[in-house]
């Protein structure tokens, strides 16, 4: 089908619902500040750490589930209003620990160029081809392998980026809708930091905080990583790019068992999304369900999920994203 045969198909789910946001918020918000405060009454009351450490990763979940809505937010598909899309988008950007106005302005640009090979670098995972690794200098091939290595690119740069880098504004703009969100999302958490350092104790925020953003951001990362870096994930130069290809195959299904499906806000079913980001997050199981076409998809189970954080390259003449082990195996190049 071609861009406005899509449009209208999916028409019908891209309508917020009032009655399902206020429920979804409901459901994320008060067990994400439940499971704080028993990790903050756990500390309190000298419970080995090691536990509230392990609690962490629940209320990490909790928070990927708060940023999906924060996504939606920026949207402007979880309400009708576009205001209360902004204000509760400004609200959970304070709890994700991330500027509403920047981060929507570089998702759209994402959105708009997903597997367009001539317009990568801004919303998306830094990739190379083989052609442009075989050309660049040793150094520079060193820090992308150092880069795409996965433990720096889930464990140590998720956390730096949510904690360090969302707290500055980039040399790439200089809106003043960035900066008015960058400053409320910072002078929000340094009101809450604050009040903690006030009330039971800076210590207690940063035992508790710390190990929660740095789960979440590793979830987060991980699940859109996965959602555009497969074997044969769909890249093209810009004179052959298009937009329903770059949607359908150049973004995943991810299937998650039942609860790590809901916790997630059904993100995995990402290749709908990208057809049309309209479509809020409670409403794409079902266009899933009714909508053929998306059976025929690229579907990526979570065991067999683990093993694309080792692809690396990609391969313009196989059309498909490669390991670096099977980058010297095709005997490329030695390195």
């Amino acid at each position: 089908m071609i861009q406005n045969e899509w449009r209208m198909k999916l028409k019908p789910y891209g309508k917020a619902n009032l009655l399902k946001a206020w429920i979804q918020i409901i459901n994320t918000l008060v067990p994400y500040m439940g499971l704080l405060v028993t990790m903050g009454i756990g500390i309190y009351f000298n419970v080995p750490y090691p536990i509230i450490f392990i609690l962490a990763v629940p209320t990490g979940a909790f928070m990927v589930r708060a940023f999906i809505i924060f996504h939606d937010c920026t949207h402007l598909s979880f309400f009708k209003s576009k205001k209360s899309n902004q204000i509760l988008g400004h609200i959970l950007g304070i709890v994700t620990f991330t500027p509403y106005t920047i981060w929507q302005s570089q998702h759209n640009k994402h959105h708009g160029t997903v597997g367009n090979l001539d317009e990568r670098g801004i919303g998306d995972v830094w990739t190379m081809t083989v052609n442009e690794y075989l050309g660049s200098g040793k150094m520079k091939r060193f820090w992308y392998r150092v880069y795409r290595n996965p433990i720096f690119l889930f464990f140590i740069a998720p956390f730096f980026l949510f904690a360090v880098v969302n707290r500055f504004l980039s040399t790439r703009t200089n809106s003043k809708s960035h900066f008015r969100s960058n400053l409320i999302t910072n002078l929000g958490l340094l009101s809450m930091l604050l009040l903690v350092s006030f009330t039971i104790g800076i210590k207690y925020y940063l035992l508790i905080q710390l190990p929660v953003l740095f789960f979440a951001s590793l979830m987060g990362v991980w699940l859109f990583f996965v959602q555009h870096q497969y074997d044969e994930v769909y890249w093209e130069r810009h004179e052959e790019w298009d937009f329903v290809r770059a949607a359908i195959e150049g973004s995943s299904f991810y299937k998650l068992p039942f609860v790590l499906d809901w916790i997630t806000g059904h993100i995995g079913y990402h290749n709908i999304h990208h057809l049309n980001p309209r479509i809020p997050n409670y409403y794409l199981k079902a266009c899933y369900r009714d909508v053929h076409e998306f059976k025929t998809g690229k579907t990526i189970t979570l065991l067999k999920s683990f093993r694309l954080a080792m692809l690396t390259l990609y391969d313009e003449k196989s059309k498909q994203l490669i390991s670096i082990k099977e980058f010297r195996k095709r005997r490329i190049i030695k390195v």
